[in-house]
C-alpha cells in the first residue's frame, strides 16, 4: 500500500494527516519535535497555538465562522479538537491551548494507520508528500524548498504575538465583564481608559524602545498581526478605531461608552491567565511592562509571557501552487498551512484538509473532489492559486474571496448569512457524495 509522507504536525499537517488516514491511507507523520524546536515553540505536542488562543468569530455571518462550520461538516480534526477544549469566549471559538494540543496528538498518535517520526526533514521527498512545515519552517528545510522551486529566497513577513498577564493581578475595581454587544456570555474583562490615560499611554507606546528583530521593517508586517506600537505611529485615533475600540461596550461605573477599552481574553480552560487582545509586539520585556501597566486595570499585573516577534515565511503561491495546493509540476508533491499564504489557525487547518483530500483521490486514483468558489474552502485554494494576482500577500478568509450572490441584498448580515447557507449547501452535497 501507498505510504503518503506528511511533514510538520502544526494545525495543517495534523489536519492532513488524520484527513489522509481516515481515507485508508498509510501516513508517515514526520516532525522535527521534541528533537529540534522553533523560537516560537514551547510545548511537544503537535497542532501548538503560539500567537493566539482564539479561532476567531463562531457565526455564520462571518467568513471564518463559515469556514469553521465547513470544516467541521467535512470530519475535521482540528474542528473536533477545538470543540471539546472550547472556553467561554463570547461570540468566538477560543480553546485550552494545551487541552487542544494534548487532544490532537492523542488522536493522531493512536490513528492506526498514521506512524509517527521524530525528526527534522531538509530535502523535499519525492512524492506523495504533503509539506506543512509552517511559516517558521527550520533554516534547512526553507533552503531545501527554495532549491526545489529554483527560488534563492522565499517572500517573509513579520507577526507577532501578545503577552498574558495573570487572572489574579488585574485591578477589577477598574474593569469589568461584557462582551461586545452584549453577544453571548460575558467572557471579556474589559479595561477603559479615559481620554488623558490613553493620549499618556499612547505617547509612551510610541516612543518605547523595541527589541531588535533582523529585518523588520514597519511596512513588512502583515496587517492582521500588526504590533501595536506600529499601529499607535499610525495616528492618535488608529488604536481607537482598532484594537483599543470601545464600541459596543458599556462601563458599568459611568453607564457611558468608555474612551478606550483594552479587552483582556481567556487564555486557559482555568481561567487563570488572560490575553491582551490586539497587543502583539515586539517592545523590549521591561518595555512591555513598563508601558503596558499604564493601563490601569493592569497596573499590578504579572506578565507570564511577554509579547514576541517572528519572521513568517511564504512562497510565491500563485506561480508555484495549483487549488489543491500542490505543485503545478508534480500533482503529488504538496504544501499546506501559512506557508501557501493562507493566514489563520482555521484557513491553516483548510489548507491541509484540502490538501489531503486531492491527495488521496490522487493515490486511490478517484477524481478529485470539486470545492467550487462558493465554498470558503474552495475559495481559499482558488485565491493563493491565482496567477492574475500581481502583489500576492497572506490572506485570511473573507466574503470578498468567495462568489458574491446573483440577487442583491441590502444588509450585510443577511447577505453574509445567504453566502453561508449557499456554501453549506454545496458542502453537505459533497459530503454526501462520499469527499
Amino acid at each position: 500500500m501507498t505510504t503518503v509522507k506528511v511533514i510538520g504536525a502544526g494545525l495543517a499537517g495534523s489536519e492532513a494527516a488524520w484527513q489522509l488516514a481516515q481515507r485508508g491511507l498509510q501516513v508517515e507523520l514526520i516532525e522535527m519535535k521534541p528533537q529540534k524546536k522553533s523560537p516560537a515553540h514551547h510545548s511537544d505536542d503537535f497542532a501548538e497555538l503560539v500567537c493566539s488562543n482564539s479561532f476567531r468569530g463562531d457565526r455564520l455571518e462571518n467568513a471564518v465562522g463559515l469556514l469553521k462550520e465547513e470544516l467541521r461538516r467535512c470530519g475535521s480534526l482540528i474542528m473536533e479538537c477545538a470543540t471539546s477544549t472550547r472556553v467561554e469566549a463570547g461570540g468566538c471559538l477560543a480553546v485550552d491551548r494545551q487541552g487542544f494540543a494534548q487532544a490532537v496528538t492523542k488522536k493522531l498518535r493512536e490513528h492506526p494507520n498514521i506512524t509517527v517520526v521524530s525528526q527534522e526533514v531538509t530535502q523535499v521527498p519525492e512524492g506523495p508528500v504533503i509539506i506543512a512545515t509552517g511559516p517558521l519552517t527550520s533554516d534547512a528545510m526553507s533552503d531545501a524548498i527554495g532549491q526545489y522551486f529554483g527560488q534563492t529566497e522565499y517572500l517573509h513577513f513579520f507577526d507577532a504575538a501578545a503577552p498574558l498577564v495573570t487572572a489574579e493581578s488585574i485591578d477589577m475595581e477598574q474593569a469589568w465583564w461584557q462582551s461586545r454587544y452584549d453577544r453571548g456570555t460575558p467572557d471579556y474583562v474589559n479595561c477603559a481608559m479615559n481620554k488623558e490615560q490613553y493620549e499618556a499611554f499612547l505617547r509612551e507606546l510610541v516612543a518605547a524602545e523595541e527589541a531588535e528583530v533582523h529585518g523588520f521593517e514597519d511596512n513588512n508586517v502583515f496587517e492582521g498581526c500588526m504590533p501595536v506600537e506600529v499601529m499607535a505611529r499610525r495616528g492618535v485615533d488608529t488604536l481607537r478605531y482598532g484594537p483599543l475600540k470601545p464600541v459596543g461596550l458599556t462601563d458599568p461605573k459611568t453607564g457611558k461608552e468608555p474612551y478606550a477599552v483594552v479587552q483582556l481574553r481567556q487564555d486557559n480552560a482555568a481561567k487563570s491567565v488572560y490575553n491582551l487582545v490586539g497587543f502583539q509586539t515586539h517592545l523590549k520585556f521591561g518595555e512591555q511592562k513598563r508601558v503596558f501597566s499604564m493601563i490601569p486595570a493592569l497596573r499590578n499585573a504579572e506578565f507570564v509571557r511577554y509579547g514576541v516577534m517572528h519572521r513568517n515565511t511564504f512562497l510565491q503561491s500563485p506561480r508555484l501552487l495549483d487549488k489543491y495546493y500542490a505543485d503545478r509540476r508534480n500533482p503529488l508533491v504538496a504544501f499546506a498551512g501559512q506557508m501557501t499564504g493562507v493566514e489563520g489557525y482555521v484557513e491553516s487547518a483548510a489548507s491541509g484538509f484540502l490538501a489531503a483530500v486531492a491527495m488521496a483521490a490522487k493515490v486511490q486514483d478517484r477524481p478529485l473532489p470539486e470545492f467550487p468558489k462558493i465554498t470558503a474552502i474552495g475559495a481559499l485554494g482558488l485565491y493563493i492559486s491565482d496567477e492574475s494576482i500581481e502583489n500576492f500577500q497572506p490572506m485570511n478568509v473573507n466574503f470578498s474571496i468567495i462568489s458574491p450572490l446573483e440577487q442583491r441584498i441590502r444588509k450585510k448580515a443577511e447577505k453574509n448569512l445567504a453566502i453561508a447557507n449557499r456554501s453549506l449547501a454545496v458542502i453537505d452535497e459533497l459530503v454526501a457524495q462520499g469527499l
